[in-house]
């Protein structure tokens, strides 16, 4: 079997320049996504998310940048797990973790896509579930914290803040559904990235022009356009 080219390489694209960027902030402020590891681990976190987020850009070296990216970023992944075991009923640990592995998931699907190893069928199964898992816990996540989840809308966005909140809460809930079930999932897969570009836009770009000195500002901004060019990645693959 022969490793089959993607239609579109956008969402790997997308996948790696945010990635890259995360590296980039990583190594100005020194740490990740709000942790402090010692200087060495953010070192290495940094080069190697910097060298992941631009060989993935090109075929020849994109096994290579993918397996740099889902390395590190199970690694901040599994360092969520202490915090979960520690304290199970706050779920923004449980959040973490599933931002983290759904850019794992993104690595991976990358990785296998280039690979001889998995069919396609395979592949997108896969993709499928992982992806659905972390949107579920997205869903949660939102439903749980869904008072700070308005704050982050724009006022100026009618007809309110709580209405986007509780109306992007149920979008990411069928799109969790649509993918676990596989029904209507490559339907689901383009709006699920279509909502997570929006949010970057709408959310963060606003927030970021608005204090460029925030850390969570720029790492948030990343972290968004990475987990929809995830979300990308899986639309590429469901729709070749």
């Amino acid at each position: 079997m022969t490793a089959a080219t993607p239609s579109s390489n956008l969402g790997r694209r997308v996948f790696g320049v945010a990635s890259l960027a995360i590296g980039l902030i990583t190594l100005a402020w020194h740490e990740y996504n709000d942790w402090h590891p010692p200087r060495y681990i953010v070192y290495a976190a940094a080069a190697a998310l910097i060298f992941g987020g631009a060989a993935i850009q090109f075929r020849r070296t994109a096994k290579a940048g993918a397996l740099a990216l889902g390395a590190v970023y199970l690694i901040f992944a599994l360092l969520c797990v202490p915090q979960i075991v520690a304290k199970p009923q706050i779920y923004n640990s449980w959040g973490n973790f599933f931002e983290q592995f759904s850019l794992v998931t993104g690595a991976a699907m990358v990785y296998a896509r280039l690979s001889s190893a998995w069919s396609r069928e395979t592949l997108n199964r896969i993709g499928r579930i992982l992806l659905g898992m972390c949107v579920a816990s997205f869903t949660l996540e939102q439903a749980i914290y869904l008072h700070a989840t308005a704050t982050l809308v724009p006022k100026w966005l009618p007809p309110s803040q709580m209405f986007w909140a509780v109306t992007t809460t149920v979008l990411f809930a069928l799109a969790a559904v649509a993918l676990l079930t596989n029904r209507m999932a490559l339907l689901a897969a383009p709006q699920l990235t279509m909502m997570l570009v929006l949010f970057g836009l709408l959310v963060w770009v606003p927030l970021l022009l608005s204090d460029p000195h925030s850390h969570t500002n720029w790492s948030e901004i990343a972290e968004t356009f990475a987990i929809a060019g995830t979300a990308w990645i899986l639309a590429d693959l469901l729709a070749e």
